[in-house]
């Protein structure tokens, strides 16, 4: 029998690998905030808010793709506290996503707009950096394409079963 005949369970492995590093990506940059001090609920590390407009300072001081150097310049290092959370709660939701095979669709999109703004962001300052962004963005293209939640992920249920809408982004 030829390795590839079932080629969706690598497509599998590598989603699963992907999703664990997103989560590994994400781990440091959330703590525990407490309610009333005593539920406790996931928060942006205060630690990685304060890194943060540093690290897109630093993004944008060489950056030789123009207008995202203006977007992070303009947008991004005023708001920084903002888009710190946007980029935890969206890295920890595609590391899930992906490891879960949940909603792998919309996964992979959001996965493929945060990989695509890190590598314009990052890609001008080393070259093995445009090759980790590259095989990224190139993943989240396979995992939207390939239905890759449909074999061994939550998405192979609402594929049988679900709601039409939902069968339609899984």
């Amino acid at each position: 029998m030829p390795p590839m005949v079932h080629a969706d369970r690598w497509v599998v492995l590598l989603r699963i690998v992907v999703g664990v590093w997103f989560v590994k990506a994400v781990w440091t940059k959330f703590t525990l905030a407490f309610l009333w001090d005593l539920i406790p609920y996931p928060a942006v590390s205060p630690r990685f808010v304060a890194f943060h407009p540093k690290r897109i300072a630093e993004f944008a001081a060489g950056n030789p793709v123009e207008w995202y150097k203006n977007f992070l310049e303009g947008t991004v290092l005023p708001n920084s506290k903002v888009f710190a959370t946007l980029q935890t709660f969206g890295e920890a939701a595609v590391g899930l996503g992906l490891i879960l095979g949940l909603v792998t669709g919309l996964t992979a999109l959001v996965g493929l707009f945060l990989c695509l703004n890190y590598g314009l962001a990052s890609q001008w300052m080393s070259f093995g950096q445009q090759g980790f962004h590259v095989l990224l963005v190139t993943s989240m293209i396979i995992f939207l394409f390939a239905r890759a939640g449909r074999t061994w992920g939550v998405d192979q249920i609402f594929a049988r079963s679900g709601p039409r809408w939902l069968r339609l982004i899984v």
